[in-house]
C-alpha cells in the first residue's frame, strides 16, 4: 500500500469510528429517552422512541457497507482487519441496544399502572449504570483504551445486582398484590431489557480487547 493509499485508508477508518460513535450515541439516547418516558409516564415520548429504531437500523447497514468497502478496496494488515471486524461485531450489539429501547418504549405505551415506588430509585440507578456502560464502551473503542474497557466490564456486576434486587421486589409484589401482577410482569420485562443493555456493553468491551490484542475471552483469534 502506497503512502497516499495508506492516508486515504486511515481516513476511511476514522470515518468508520465516527459512524460507530454516532450509532452508539443514537442507541444510548434512545435508551435514556425510553427510561424517561417510563418514569414520567410520558406516552408521547414513548411513542417517539418506539417509532425511532429505524435510524439505528439504517446506521447498522451504513457501517456494514463501510466495512465491506474497506475490506475490498485494500489489503488491510492484521491490526486493520481486527479494527474492521470489531466494528462489524460491535454494530450487532449496538443495534440490539436500540431494540431494547424500542421494547421498553412499547411496554410503556400499554402500562396501566405507574412505576412501583419501592423500585423507583433502584430502577433509575440500574438504567443509569447501563447507559454509562454503553457510552464508556464506545469511548474505549475510540480511545483504544483497554483499562477503560476493563473498568466498564466490571460495572455489569452492578447492573446484574440491581436486576436481582428489583426482580425480588417485584416477585414479592406479585405474591402480596395479585391485582398488580400484570404490571409487575411488565416491569420484569423492562429490567430484563436493561440487564441485556449491560450485557451488550460488556460484549463491546470484549471486542475492544480483541481489537487491541487479538484475544477475546480465553483464546486468540488472530
Amino acid at each position: 500500500m502506497t503512502m497516499n493509499a495508506r492516508k486515504a485508508f486511515d481516513a476511511e477508518l476514522q470515518e468508520l469510528s465516527d459512524s460507530l460513535v454516532h450509532m452508539g450515541n443514537t442507541a444510548s439516547t434512545a435508551i435514556a429517552r425510553a427510561v424517561t418516558a417510563l418514569l414520567t409516564e410520558d406516552r408521547a415520548l414513548a411513542a417517539q422512541v418506539a417509532a425511532g429504531d429505524d435510524e439505528v437500523d439504517e446506521l447498522e447497514r451504513h457501517i456494514e457497507q463501510q466495512c465491506l468497502r474497506l475490506l475490498l478496496k485494500q489489503q488491510p494488515v492484521a491490526s486493520d482487519l481486527r479494527k474492521i471486524s470489531t466494528a462489524i461485531k460491535m454494530i450487532t450489539d449496538i443495534e440490539r441496544i436500540g431494540d431494547a429501547a424500542e421494547d421498553i418504549a412499547e411496554i410503556t405505551l400499554y402500562l396501566t399502572s405507574p412505576v412501583f415506588p419501592e423500585i423507583l430509585d433502584d430502577l433509575k440507578e440500574m438504567a443509569g449504570t447501563a447507559l454509562l456502560m454503553v457510552s464508556s464502551a464506545i469511548d474505549a473503542y475510540v480511545r483504544e483504551d483497554l483499562d477503560l474497557a476493563n473498568e466498564t466490564r466490571k460495572k455489569d456486576d452492578i447492573v446484574d445486582a440491581y436486576f436481582l434486587k428489583i426482580r425480588t421486589a417485584l416477585g414479592e409484589k406479585i405474591r402480596t398484590a395479585p391485582d398488580r401482577m400484570h404490571a409487575a410482569m411488565d416491569y420484569l420485562m423492562i429490567i430484563k431489557y436493561l440487564e441485556r443493555v449491560g450485557d451488550h456493553a460488556e460484549n463491546i468491551c470484549e471486542w475492544v480487547e480483541f481489537y487491541k490484542t487479538g484475544f477475546r475471552k480465553t483464546g486468540r483469534i488472530f
